[in-house]
């Protein structure tokens, strides 16, 4: 194996180690993925879902550019149900239950049929020479040769496991860490931070007794995450909700003492918006009670997630509190909760295209980048792989703007703000976000995947047949007009008036044009207004992309504020506009610099 060269080498078969071997293939690569276990292609060693709050709207976005996710979920998906119904279309989450041993075999297969080249081993190395990457040292197997490499290991980088007074050497249950690597990555000038983050308990479901618990069903919707076929997620299954209570706090707050959280074991930081039972305890003490989902891990299967009571107390007193649960007085216990504590390379050392600045053709992606979640990896994956395919293709770099899609703002936030603590994406953090919903991604995307040419004959006839339809209703909606108290009022006007009315007048009247059309055109006008004003920020946000040079002497500008100047320096923004967005600097900074480098 050491005489053989590939063009990539992707280290981790997660979520992004996926994502960025099949793009690279379908843009005809000679690919490695290397990873330490067939079996654990595509696990989901957390709750068992995709999607959700804004991580839908990546799952739709990473499908219009080709990658896998979307059509995984569909095929083995078994509940859907769309979260924030209640607020405007905007901010929306699809989200769906998986069966996580259909998962990992919808992935098994992909790669079965693919070209790419699955190697079962553990990277101790990163081949370098003068700070380009030349390929990686395998355990096993001695040296790999490569052009690019892209890192996507999880919580693997010297993982360590926890419950209670036990510590386990790990990336995830049953798994051994990666420990060489951090080394390696530490020798080549990277400064490694910590991060934590935690599992529940899984419980075995007839142990439960779901007449405590409220059932909580899938929508009556017919919904499909990809936009290249037409298979609807099926309900197959209910999710269940039961509550802590003050019993279950008071036997937690006993345990702190033995919580390895708060006896110093965990250097880590965890997550603040998916927080172990024992923070959220702490942290919210006047709340009496929290809310825990029971979810299915599948059809064939006996075990239950309990997701939103991750823990790494001590078995017994997990045992403890989660039998004070309504419905888990009786359960048994298939495995315990546990938190995890890993390496991660903070992203500001990354350019946009996810390449790390120190060392060329070594690209960073996933929980490596300080984020948690298997939908912000994917999209960083994807990321990785188009831009480490088109560098090695000799084509310009793939860089998504905030303006048009969650996986920029995704982006645009790693590697300008940095992590301090495990990233989530809200809807919240993009200020586009009326025009970046999760039902116009193929509007907004379509185009760049097409013109990379992943798309398949049969996905580019279906991206054709939907922007004619999209231009067939635009002339409809012109030229129709609704008498309301006998006054004649626009189409247009009346969407505006009353956008659900308006959506039923078009499906009713405009039989012939797909509903997932209507609706997001319907939507387009209701907010046009908006993106009217959208579009004027943004024609000013490209008055700021001004490229600033590499090696940009910060230290000339005395008249720039110490504090901008070391965040400009460590940070080292691309552009005008980049340096804009960055915490702490205002205006004056950036007039400042806008006046030097014009001089």
């Amino acid at each position: 194996m050491e005489s053989k060269e590939f063009d990539l080498i992707v280290i981790g078969a997660g979520h992004a180690g996926l994502e960025a071997a099949l793009i690279a293939e379908k843009f005809k690569l000679n690919t490695a993925l290397i990873s330490l276990s067939f079996e654990k292609v595509g696990d989901m060693p957390c709750n068992p879902s995709i999607g959700g709050i804004a991580k839908g709207h990546l799952v739709r976005e990473i499908d219009v550019l080709g990658g896998e996710m979307g059509k995984a979920i569909d095929n083995t998906g078994i509940q859907f149900r769309m979260l924030n119904k209640s607020k405007g279309p905007a901010v929306w989450g699809p989200r769906a239950q998986a069966d996580k041993k259909r998962y990992i075999e919808y992935f098994q297969d992909i790669l079965k049929k693919s070209k790419i080249e699955f190697i079962e081993d553990e990277v101790i190395g990163i081949l370098t020479k003068k700070d380009i990457v030349q390929g990686v040292n395998l355990k096993n197997s001695g040296k790999l040769l490569c052009k690019k490499v892209i890192i996507t290991t999880g919580t693997f980088l010297r993982g360590k496991l926890f419950v209670g007074d036990e510590i386990i050497l790990g990336g995830s249950y049953g798994n051994p860490p990666a420990n060489e690597l951090s080394q390696s990555l530490m020798d080549l000038g990277f400064k490694l931070g910590r991060l934590k983050t935690g599992t529940p308990a899984r419980i075995k479901k007839n142990s439960i007794d779901f007449s405590k618990t409220l059932e909580q069903k899938g929508d009556n919707e017919s919904y499909s995450f990809s936009h290249w076929h037409d298979k609807y997620i099926d309900n197959k299954v209910s999710c269940f909700i039961t509550f802590t209570n003050n019993k279950t706090h008071e036997i937690i707050r006993e345990g702190l003492q033995y919580s390895p959280l708060y006896t110093g074991k965990i250097e880590g930081i965890g997550p603040r918006y998916c927080p172990s039972i024992e923070d959220k305890v702490v942290k919210f003490p006047t709340r009496e009670r929290h809310q825990i989902f029971l979810e299915p891990e599948g059809l064939d299967s006996d075990i239950i997630y309990p997701n939103g009571i991750s823990s790494s107390l001590p078995k017994n007193y997990q045992d403890r509190f989660l039998r004070t649960l309504p419905g888990l007085e009786n359960i048994e216990i298939v495995r315990y909760g546990y938190a995890v504590e890993y390496d991660f390379v903070n992203p500001v050392n990354n350019h946009k295209t996810l390449e790390s600045k120190p060392i060329k053709g070594l690209y960073f992606a996933g929980q490596i980048n300080g984020t948690s979640g298997y939908e912000e990896a994917a999209a960083q994956g994807l990321m990785a792989g188009y831009n480490a395919s088109l560098s090695l293709l000799n084509e310009p770099s793939f860089i998504l703007k905030e303006s048009e899609g969650y996986i920029g703002v995704l982006i645009d936030d790693l590697v300008l703000k940095g992590v301090d603590e495990p990233y989530r994406l809200f809807t919240s953090q993009a200020k586009y976000r009326l025009i970046l919903r999760q039902d116009n991604a193929i509007y907004r995307l379509g185009e760049y995947a097409k013109e990379y040419g992943i798309l398949s004959e049969e996905e580019i006839n279906i991206y054709n047949n939907t922007i004619e339809q999209k231009e067939k209703l635009n002339e409809l909606i012109k030229g129709t007009k609704i008498k309301i108290a006998g006054k004649g009022v626009s189409m247009k006007q009346y969407i505006k008036m009353d956008l659900y009315k308006g959506i039923a007048y078009m499906e009713e009247h405009f039989i012939e044009l797909d509903k997932k059309v209507i609706f997001t055109m319907a939507n387009d006008i209701k907010y046009s207004g908006y993106m009217d004003r959208y579009k004027k920020r943004m024609l000013s946000e490209e008055k700021l992309n001004i490229k600033i040079p590499v090696d940009f002497d910060y230290d000339k500008i005395r008249s720039l504020k110490s504090e901008a100047r070391e965040k400009f320096k460590k940070v080292k923004p691309e552009t005008l506009l980049d340096a804009s967005k960055l915490p702490g600097i205002n205006g004056n900074d950036i007039q400042t610099l806008y006046i030097f480098l014009k001089k």
